[in-house]
């Protein structure tokens, strides 16, 4: 695999006109309920709402012109089918994504927004593939994985590059983890850039392959799980897990509830809107399952895509 530091830097050069170089925001109150001094870097503010703008655009912007010309597919629950959507507007090109049924409306809103043709499927891996495999032998388009492709791993690797370069001297890394391209990235960057780091990725307990084939030394593929991170529903992919294991020090889990406190927390303290699978790192310190105390923190809040009409906390139906 080529995927190093200089494959990141080299994406964050190509990337920089169509990305937002998100801040890194800190909250005393939060500080303190940890112990240890935590630092926000903020992709839910990134363009699109989430840090798949970074590698669908690099994946994009990689492709020689007479590949482009025949559009670029996908599938995906939401963020990186946006994020694909909105790179292949930006070159002129178009998108064919495979989104499953049950995707968050908000995320097919986008998707139809920046003019992705979609095509829906079950919700289930192996309906994605299908469905995808059938999309790219009508259109000939170019496949850009969510998750396994190299260029979109290096793309989200630009995150964690910013976040160093921005907070010298971290001592630990939160990433969350569903497929594992956001994962990669952060790693291979955090790692090089500082050797000393941890790096802990945080799934849902609900979703718990990443963390189950980390203690196995295996992959371990989770079918159709339920829960409300609907990001990180995919099971990690096969390079992903390879990188995982050389590079990532630990992978934990959180309970669904734990992951509605900690976004009702972020939205509380931080004053930002954070989406479930970007509250699930800080999950991971409310309920335990990382020590923090004492230590500088980054946390990657991976993306701020939510329905407003279904907010976890509230009870009632939204007035008309």
């Amino acid at each position: 695999m080529s995927l190093d530091l200089a494959a990141i830097r080299a994406a964050h050069v190509r990337i920089r006109p169509h990305i937002t170089r998100t801040p890194v925001l800190t909250n005393a109150r939060l500080d303190a309920a940890c112990g240890g001094r935590l630092f926000f870097k903020c992709e839910n503010l990134q363009k699109m709402g989430a840090f798949k703008a970074r590698g669908a655009a690099n994946a994009v912007f990689s492709l020689a012109d007479v590949e482009a010309l025949r559009g670029v597919a996908t599938h995906s629950s939401g963020n990186h089918a946006a994020a694909l959507a909105r790179a292949a507007k930006l070159r002129g090109i178009p998108a064919h994504i495979v989104m499953p049924s049950n995707s968050a409306k908000t995320k097919v809103r986008l998707v139809e927004a920046y003019g992705g043709k979609i095509t829906f499927c079950e919700p289930t891996q192996a309906a994605r593939e299908a469905a995808c495999a059938a999309v790219l032998e009508r259109t000939l388009a170019t496949m850009v994985h969510p998750y396994e492709d190299e260029r979109v791993m290096a793309g989200q690797g630009t995150a964690a590059v910013e976040l160093m370069e921005d907070v010298p001297e971290l001592d630990l890394v939160l990433c969350p983890v569903g497929g594992g391209g956001l994962l990669a990235g952060t790693a291979i960057a955090a790692k090089a850039l500082r050797p000393s780091v941890r790096v802990v990725a945080a799934e849902p307990a609900a979703a718990d392959d990443s963390a189950r084939s980390f203690r196995a030394g295996q992959r371990l593929p989770v079918v159709a799980p339920k829960t409300i991170a609907d990001g990180l529903r995919t099971s990690i992919g096969e390079p992903n897990f390879e990188i995982t294991r050389r590079w990532v020090d630990d992978v934990v889990t959180v309970s669904e509830a734990g992951i509605i406190a900690a976004m009702r927390m972020i939205w509380d303290a931080v004053k930002i809107v954070v989406e479930p699978s970007a509250a699930v790192p800080y999950a991971a310190i409310m309920e335990g399952r990382v020590d923090v105390a004492h230590r500088r923190v980054g946390i990657i809040l991976s993306g701020g895509n939510v329905d407003l009409d279904q907010l976890p906390w509230t009870a009632h139906p939204p007035v008309a």
